[in-house]
C-alpha cells in the first residue's frame, strides 16, 4: 500500500506579504455576491466592464494578424512592427536616447521584470504612497521592504521633495514614477521632474516612469515625459494599450529604456534575459500596437468627456 500523504503543502513563506488591494477586494465582493447582494465593480478600473469599446480598428488589426496565421510564438522583445511604433511613439513623447524596447502581458509584467533585473537582496526601491499597489506587491514577492515616500495632498498630490530625500539610503537603486498618477490623478510639474531628475543624477537610482494614463488627463494639466526632461538619466517609462486604448484584457503593454548608452547597458541585459525566459507576450495582439499608436485617436475625445462628468459628479456627491 502506497504512504498516505499527511503532511500540509504550505506555501512558499516569501508570500505572506503579497498583496493586491484591488483584486483581493474582489474575493470579498464574490462572497457577498453569492450571499444574493447587489455589487457595483468600481475597484478593478476596467473600463470594458462599462459603457466603452476597444476601437473597432485595433479589434480589426488582431483579427487581421490571426487570420494571417500570426499564431504562434513572438520575438521575445516583441514584433518589429509593433518595436518601431513605440519607439516612434516615444519620440513624439519627446525621449531620446532610447536604448531598448519590449513588448510585455501589460505593464503587470514590464514592472516585474524591471524591477526583478535590478534588484538585490538588502536593497530597496521608492514608491508613492497612495501607490497602485502591482508595486508593493512585486516587491513583497521579491522580497525586498518597502520604502514609500509621500505624495503632498496640498501641493495637488505632488511627490514630496523633502520625504524623497529622507528615503533614499545607500541601498537605494530606483524611484517609482507614477504620472498621472494612479490613484490620485495628478500630474507631476515639469519642475517636479526635474528635481526628481537631479535627485536621481545624485544618488544612481533607475527612475521607474509609469505613464499608463498619459492620454486620459481630465483638466488642463500639460502631461510631460520623465525620459524627456532628462534623457541622460537611466530610466524605463511604461506603457500600453489597456487604459488608453481600451484593451485591458488583450494584456498588451511595454516599457522604453533611456539613457547613457554605457550605464544601462548591463541593465538591459538583465531585462532580456527575463524576456527570454518567458518566451514571448501575446503574439497576434501585438499588431494593434502599430494602429493604437499610429491611426485615429478619436475615441480618447469622448473617453475623457465621459470620466470627467462622472468624476464631477463622485466629487459632488462626495460634498
Amino acid at each position: 500500500m502506497p504512504a498516505t500523504q499527511t503532511r500540509e503543502i504550505t506555501a512558499a513563506s516569501r508570500l505572506e506579504n503579497v498583496r493586491y488591494a484591488i483584486r483581493d477586494l474582489a474575493c470579498v465582493a464574490d462572497e457577498v455576491a453569492r450571499q444574493g447582494h447587489k455589487i457595483l465593480p468600481l475597484n478593478i478600473g476596467d473600463p470594458l466592464n462599462f459603457d466603452f469599446q476597444t476601437p473597432p480598428h485595433l479589434i480589426e488589426a488582431v483579427y487581421r494578424a490571426m487570420k494571417d496565421g500570426k499564431n504562434g510564438y513572438a520575438p521575445s522583445p516583441g514584433i518589429k512592427e509593433a518595436l518601431d511604433a513605440i519607439r516612434g511613439e516615444a519620440a513624439r513623447k519627446g525621449i531620446t536616447n532610447i536604448q531598448d524596447v519590449f513588448v510585455t502581458s501589460g505593464v503587470s509584467e514590464s514592472v516585474e521584470i524591471c524591477l526583478s533585473a535590478l534588484l538585490n537582496d538588502g536593497e530597496n526601491l521608492l514608491t508613492p504612497s497612495p501607490d497602485y499597489p502591482l508595486y508593493s506587491a512585486v516587491l513583497s514577492k521579491l522580497e525586498i521592504p518597502l520604502n514609500t515616500y509621500d505624495l503632498n495632498e496640498g501641493d495637488g498630490w505632488q511627490p514630496e521633495l523633502a520625504d524623497i530625500k529622507r528615503k533614499i539610503t545607500p541601498r537605494t537603486r530606483g524611484i517609482v514614477l507614477i504620472n498621472p498618477n494612479n490613484p490620485t490623478g495628478s500630474v507631476c510639474t515639469r519642475a517636479m521632474l526635474e528635481e526628481i531628475a537631479e535627485l536621481a543624477r545624485r544618488h544612481n537610482l533607475v527612475v521607474f516612469a509609469d505613464e499608463i494614463y498619459d492620454k486620459l488627463i481630465l483638466d488642463d494639466d500639460e502631461h510631460l515625459s520623465f525620459a524627456a526632461i532628462a534623457p541622460d538619466v537611466p530610466c524605463v517609462t511604461f506603457g500600453g494599450l489597456s487604459k488608453n486604448y481600451l484593451a485591458p484584457g488583450w494584456r498588451i503593454g511595454w516599457g522604453v529604456v533611456s539613457g547613457e548608452a554605457s550605464s544601462v547597458k548591463p541593465y538591459v541585459d538583465g531585462i532580456g534575459k527575463l524576456l527570454r525566459s518567458r518566451l514571448c507576450a501575446n503574439h497576434p495582439e501585438q499588431y494593434a500596437i502599430k494602429p493604437a499608436l499610429e491611426g485615429p485617436q478619436d475615441h480618447l475625445k469622448e473617453v475623457t468627456r465621459k470620466m470627467r462628468s462622472r468624476r464631477d459628479l463622485t466629487v459632488k456627491w462626495c460634498m
